[in-house]
């Protein structure tokens, strides 16, 4: 049964009637993909194909994202552009893949869109050029974590300050949340449980959807495959983490033949695990195929002390490294209404949408983005 504290309810009704009037005009919607350039599928190419590309041109796969989130490399990257849309976050590191910089693109143009007239945003840390360990950052390595501060009721904020229901602006930072959620493929949003009560309860005072609502916050019914969770110190940003069809799938398939043409060097992929009770570092080591002392190395241990129940990182060997199964995108959760305050702008519908249509054009994109660090 959903709820609303005295105080939450009086903030959504302060927000409703401060909410910006949805009007048309203002900066025109940016596509989440422009028209294919060429018909041709990077997906549907077979080995051979795609080996002579690896040899001959490797720039012409695109952003290529190998690994995981706490545990990859990025090829060909793209650093986001300036955009009157949005502010850097001091010495923020903004290089990510061609798909996740067109999604952050997209979810923006989607606030302006519905709302016209919107301040910019304040973008963080991305990803490094090539991937792999940022500073501050677990994750943050696949080119397909982003940080996004949030709207304020006074403007664009300084850095990310700490976000209540008195400084909060929830009409635009809904239309932000609900356009990651229907207009690109997201893997998962983190967030403090203080902000995701705020949102899910302003959503619902507009009239989006309670089963809707339901399965998209984690926090109400526990749900694992709730899109948006709770992670802790994420009560100054949204931690938004994209799904990649083309760069993940692709960098799949192509990672052996980079190695074995010599365009990379194989990186240390590591994989995380949980040490269980009588566990030791050299049952680690075996199970995994590495090295206790590379096992330290990876974790900062000055000894062969572990502790159960704590994560470690562990460094994989070999040109089969990451071992990953071939990606499989869920199906997205669109709501089956659009409320009156944002109609303004258009938004995907589940009748309308084609994900075949969607990633040839995801495809097209990338083979002509602006690819500023090639293999």
């Amino acid at each position: 049964m959903f709820f609303l504290g005295l105080f939450a309810g009086w903030a959504f009704q302060a927000a409703l009637a401060a909410a910006p009037a949805p009007v048309s005009g203002g900066l025109a919607p940016a596509p989440l993909f422009s028209a294919p350039a060429s018909p041709a599928s990077l997906l549907e190419l077979d080995d051979d194909a795609l080996r002579r590309r690896v040899e001959e041109n490797p720039g012409s796969l695109g952003s290529l994202s190998l690994g995981t989130p706490d545990s990859a490399v990025v090829i060909n990257s793209v650093s986001l552009p300036a955009d009157p849309r949005w502010e850097f976050l001091p010495r923020a590191e903004c290089w990510a893949t061609a798909e996740t910089v067109e999604a952050v693109r997209a979810v923006v143009a989607k606030v302006h869109e519905a709302f016209p007239g919107t301040p910019p945003i304040v973008i963080g840390d991305i990803g490094d050029p090539d991937g792999g360990r940022l500073k501050r950052h677990a994750s943050h390595q696949a080119g397909r974590d982003v940080d996004f501060g949030f709207f304020y009721k006074t403007g664009t904020a300084s850095g990310f300050p700490v976000g209540t229901a008195a400084t909060l602006d929830l009409p635009r930072n809904w239309a932000l949340v609900r356009a990651i959620l229907t207009c690109t493929d997201v893997e998962v949003i983190f967030l403090d449980t203080g902000i995701q009560k705020l949102l899910c309860g302003y959503a619902a005072a507009i009239g989006e959807d309670k089963a809707w609502l339901d399965r998209v916050f984690r926090y109400r019914k526990g749900s694992s495959s709730a899109v948006i969770r709770y992670a802790r110190g994420h009560r100054t940003h949204y931690h938004v983490r994209f799904y990649n069809p083309v760069a993940q799938e692709l960098g799949r398939r192509v990672y052996p033949m980079l190695v074995q043409a010599k365009k990379i060097k194989p990186p240390v992929f590591t994989v995380r695990h949980v040490v269980r009770d009588g566990e030791t570092l050299g049952h680690l080591a075996r199970r995994y195929g590495t090295s206790v002392r590379a096992i330290q190395q990876a974790n900062g241990l000055s000894s062969s002390m572990i502790r159960a129940g704590r994560s470690y990182r562990i460094p994989l060997k070999g040109v089969s490294a990451p071992p990953v199964k071939p990606l499989i995108v869920p199906s997205r959760l669109l709501p089956p209404s659009v409320p009156d305050v944002l109609a303004a702008a258009s938004w995907p519908s589940a009748a309308a949408f084609d994900r075949q249509a969607l990633l040839k054009l995801m495809e097209a994109a990338i083979q002509g983005a602006a690819v500023v660090r090639r293999v």
